[in-house]
């Protein structure tokens, strides 16, 4: 496994990351804990040292999950985790963005509990919260910092100007936000201005929460609490329309003898040696097979049949209902 390092912060983690969320949260019925465990497991033994997860995703579930997995390992692997709400009686229903100072260092404490673990190594806000400056923000995990509580500092969907602001306070050592073939607004604003301030970038959704594969077309069906069900990309009409992009990465995996998510991979790996997919998984053989993108090298002809083509496809649907994308670029 090739490493990368993120930014210019000195934290240097597997090429190909892996992010959990999957392995009990939002993807249809929580396959068997046992299974998963030994998934991170076989993760570590090829290779990979990035794991994210969240205290939202279960919630608390998964962080546990990934804690109990990584014990084993811990002094081998890289631990993200995130902060940014409260979480009422009702669970995840009832959650609401709090960033307050306070709230961090009580997630803090309690995500470094289920994830058996003395420090977080990368502790990101998960979404910008409108009521607390991110100077507050980045001033408390600054401290926890201070404390040696937690090693980095990361944003996730967050705006420029806040970006700013909060590096000035505490160096962002990674930004997470979506980014793949069929999402590239990062490439707008938010990547010059990492490679300007020296921030790593992780993409997650970096096979397009699975379309990209080429497993979902439009008469897949998603089970309960699979929330792309809910999610304006992943209605019949939209995943119909948006078939040329896979048809593009089909193509070009066929001249590679790859598969289509191999070169939905390769291709964000190529764009900046800083950036770092968390693709997310259940199964062994997709986990060999993300895995197996980083060692594909697509030559600068490739690349640029990609751009070509891709430049002339227009994807249908919004990453996110209303509601949820108001919550991201603040």
């Amino acid at each position: 496994m090739q490493h990368r390092e993120l930014g210019r912060s000195g934290l240097m983690v597997s090429a190909m990351g892996l992010g959990c969320m999957g392995m009990n949260h939002h993807r249809g019925p929580a396959p068997d804990k046992a299974a998963m465990i030994e998934l991170i497991g076989d993760a570590v033994a090829r290779g990979v040292t990035l794991f994210d997860t969240a205290e939202v995703y279960g919630p608390f579930t998964n962080e546990k999950l990934v804690g109990e997995a990584l014990a084993p390992f811990r002094k081998d692997v890289i631990i993200a985790t995130k902060f940014g709400f409260d979480l009422g009686p009702g669970g995840l229903g009832d959650a609401a963005m709090n960033s307050r100072p306070a709230r961090i260092r009580q997630v803090a404490d309690e995500s470094l509990r289920r994830l058996r673990t003395d420090v977080i190594d990368l502790f990101y806000q998960h979404r910008v919260d409108p009521d607390v400056p991110i100077e507050d923000v980045a001033g408390a995990v600054r401290d926890l910092i201070a404390a040696g509580k937690v090693r980095h500092f990361g944003l996730s969907e967050a705006a420029p100007q806040t970006i700013r602001r909060a590096h000035a306070v505490q160096p962002v050592t990674a930004l997470q936000s979506e980014y793949s073939l069929w999402w590239r607004e990062p490439e707008a604003e938010l990547l010059p201005l990492c490679e300007a301030l020296g921030i790593g970038f992780v993409a997650y959704s970096p096979l397009g929460r699975g379309y990209l594969t080429g497993a979902i077309d439009e008469t897949t069906d998603f089970s309960r609490n699979d929330n792309r069900a809910g999610l304006p990309r992943f209605t019949p009409e939209a995943l119909k329309a948006n078939r040329p992009i896979v048809e593009l990465l089909r193509k070009i995996a066929a001249e590679k003898q790859a598969t289509a998510a191999q070169i939905a991979l390769a291709w964000l790996l190529a764009q900046k040696p800083w950036i770092v997919p968390i693709p997310g998984t259940t199964k062994l053989h997709r986990l060999e097979e993300n895995i197996g993108a980083a060692a594909i090298a697509l030559s600068a002809e490739e690349l640029r049949d990609i751009e070509d083509t891709a430049a002339q496809i227009t994807v249908m649907g919004d990453r996110y209902p209303q509601a949820e994308a108001a919550k991201t670029r603040r």
